[in-house]
């Protein structure tokens, strides 16, 4: 069955199943920790994810955020990890407790209280021919042979929706069943030569109705054939021993998220221009020489070559121009990656890989001075299995999904962003000593003593008038520069801010910090910085800026700060040899960045000790030491 739900009928209260089956089974009881603390509160948050999906859609975030599998199915009650290996079928299988009946065949004897059952061997027999059916060429039923099996707690799936109510059908997402024990089985089905297809029949009932509810994955050899899915009724996969890779069912529904083996990305950011692209190493066999043919595993001492190879090559292919220009990479970074049931992951530095599906994720750095307005990539690669890439080009609205082909190889970035406004770093100019009562008396003041010396001028000697006027603007004269010395010393000697001030203070300066960051070189970093930290103290805030608030990513590269959130300031005081206050912050702040077509977005806490200078039209940063940092989600 495929799709969101699974059967109702096909589970049984624990129980209910356990009467049922006293008869026969005795089993030992597993004792299953309690962890409805954290369920709740993961239900809590995720009711509040599905609710947002169903009134405003997809939140722009999710839309390109790390794939997940929606069909619930890893959540099963019962699961089957199907591989197909060179002469056999490996099967191993979680069995629900309360589903052991159906598998009673698998069961051990001495689990049962029936004084007499048939022999293991024809008990195999009858399961492999009626039970859990593996099927080769011309109908050939193959025999399954039983290598191991015991009592276990179920693997952990994630599943990010889990029990919850969908606010648009008012059903419940499938969750895995709250008694965690499983019979684990581990069954080969042998063959003889290359089967073009195998079909799979899980267990039936009268009318091809499934039996149990059973969830389940597939691999031809190391490479995943499909997500997980329902294993609700017969299915054959296609078999390419040439490449497993495309080895296939013949059920379009069920397939592979990353299904294709080269996609290509182009990222469009403030600072820089990104070429990425995901693809097989064995599919770049046909350009350059990586020993991979007829090989079956990638050593971990032989990766760092490979990826240098890889990334030196690359630099030379698919030419990208900005603005018309046409550009090189200053930068080629290369990883290995895998394929999971959650998405794409890098891989162990020390694993071997499978060569027929290890994949390269290249990453092509094009440093800009500002967004550009036009960016064109000309692909080059098309394998001989291969006619149309999907490609993808991401900016600051989104993701733009198309493909590049043959006849039409280019993918062409166009800035149509209307309200787009370039981070640039500019001085904190908020103003704090002079009250404005103190500004506009002192204006008053000199106005007014040059207005009375303007009328001592116009009278002639001797005047009584001129004499007046004299004294007049004398006296007002002497007021403007007292008032003029008060307002000077409530900057010169001003207390710290009050809190809200000093807020707003740290953020304008945190949020330059941030802008400083994009940079893409290390003189540039610095000449941004210079505009909103102190002189005397740039060396020392560079140096603990780049060790505590510089984010990396999987894969390479930085995050961006999208924005700073809850900035709280907890003590402020006066500096003792300075104009300007130290402060006690802490803020949220919320990073993203993406590579290969997912999207990497946490939201980290900061606490600091800063220390803000009143320079002497601007606040500068003289000291930061960030007290700590940690991942909050």
């Amino acid at each position: 069955m495929e799709g969101i739900y699974a059967p109702t009928n096909a589970q049984e209260p624990v129980a209910a199943a356990d009467r049922r089956l006293s008869r026969e089974v005795d089993l030992i009881r597993l004792t299953n920790p309690a962890l409805a603390m954290r369920k709740t509160v993961a239900r809590l948050a995720l009711v509040c994810c599905l609710c947002a999906v169903a009134v405003f859609g997809v939140p722009k975030e999710a839309a390109h955020a790390d794939w997940m599998n929606l069909t619930g199915a890893e959540t099963a009650p019962n699961i089957a990890e199907i591989t197909v290996l060179k002469d056999r079928v490996r099967i191993a299988l979680e069995i629900y407790v309360g589903n052991l009946e159906t598998f009673e065949a698998l069961l051990p004897n001495d689990w049962l209280k029936k004084p007499a059952r048939p022999p293991l061997d024809a008990r195999l027999q009858e399961f492999s021919s009626k039970t859990f059916q593996v099927i080769a060429d011309g109908g050939v039923e193959l025999r399954a042979v039983l290598n191991h099996a015991e009592p276990r707690l179920r693997k952990d799936r994630y599943s990010p929706f889990a029990g919850m109510i969908n606010p648009a059908t008012r059903r419940r997402a499938p969750e895995p069943p709250e008694d965690k024990r499983v019979l684990y089985v581990e069954l080969d089905y042998q063959f003889s030569g290359r089967p073009a297809s195998l079909t799979f029949v899980p267990p039936l009932g009268a009318g091809g109705v499934p039996a149990v509810t059973m969830g389940f994955i597939a691999y031809h050899t190391s490479v995943p054939v499909i997500d997980f899915r329902y294993l609700s009724g017969p299915v054959t996969l296609n078999l390419d021993w040439s490449d497993p890779w495309y080895s296939k069912f013949d059920n379009p529904n069920l397939k592979r998220h990353h299904a294709t083996a080269m996609m290509t990305f182009l990222y469009v950011e403030p600072r820089e221009v990104r070429h990425e692209v995901l693809v097989r190493a064995r599919d770049l066999q046909q350009w350059i020489d990586l020993d991979l043919v007829d090989r079956e595993k990638i050593e971990p001492g032989e990766r760092a070559d490979l990826k240098r190879r890889v990334g030196a090559f690359m630099r030379q292919r698919n030419p990208v121009s900005i603005d018309g220009a046409a550009t090189v990479p200053v930068s080629a970074s290369v990883e290995f990656l895998k394929i999971t049931t959650s998405g794409l992951q890098l891989t162990d530095d020390q694993e071997s890989l499978n060569a027929s599906s290890a994949l390269l994720g290249v990453i092509l750095s094009y440093p800009v001075a500002a967004l550009p307005e036009r960016v064109s990539m000309e692909w080059e690669l098309f394998p001989s299995r291969i006619k149309r890439i999907p490609a993808t080009s991401i900016d600051q609205a989104g993701p733009f999904v198309s493909f590049v082909e043959m006849s039409d190889p280019h993918l062409i970035w166009q800035n149509h962003l209307l309200k787009y406004q370039d981070p640039q770093v500019r001085p904190v100019t908020r103003q704090i000593g002079i009250p404005a009562a103190v500004a506009m008396a002192a204006l008053a003041l000199t106005t007014i003593a040059g207005v009375a010396g303007a009328m001592f001028w116009c009278f002639g000697r001797g005047s009584e008038f001129r004499r007046r006027y004299a004294v007049i603007a004398g006296g007002l004269a002497v007021a403007g520069a007292a008032v003029a010395v008060v307002a000077a010393g409530s900057v010169l000697f001003a207390a710290p801010p009050k809190a809200a001030r000093a807020a707003e203070i740290v953020r304008d300066v945190l949020a330059n910090i941030n802008h400083a960051l994009l940079e893409r070189t290390p003189a540039g970093v610095t000449k941004a910085l210079n505009i909103v930290v102190a002189p005397e103290s740039l060396t020392d805030v560079e140096a603990e800026l780049r060790r505590a608030l510089t984010m990396q990513i999987p894969g390479g590269g930085l995050a961006r700060i999208e924005a700073i959130e809850d900035l709280e300031i907890q003590e402020l005081s006066a500096l003792d040899q300075a104009t300007g206050f130290r402060s006690l912050a802490k803020w949220n702040a919320i990073a993203n960045a993406g590579h290969w077509g997912h999207v990497h977005r946490r939201k980290l806490e900061f606490r600091a000790l800063m220390e803000l200078v009143r320079g002497s039209d601007q606040w500068m940063l003289g000291g930061i030491t960030i007290l700590a940092a940690k991942q909050k989600s």
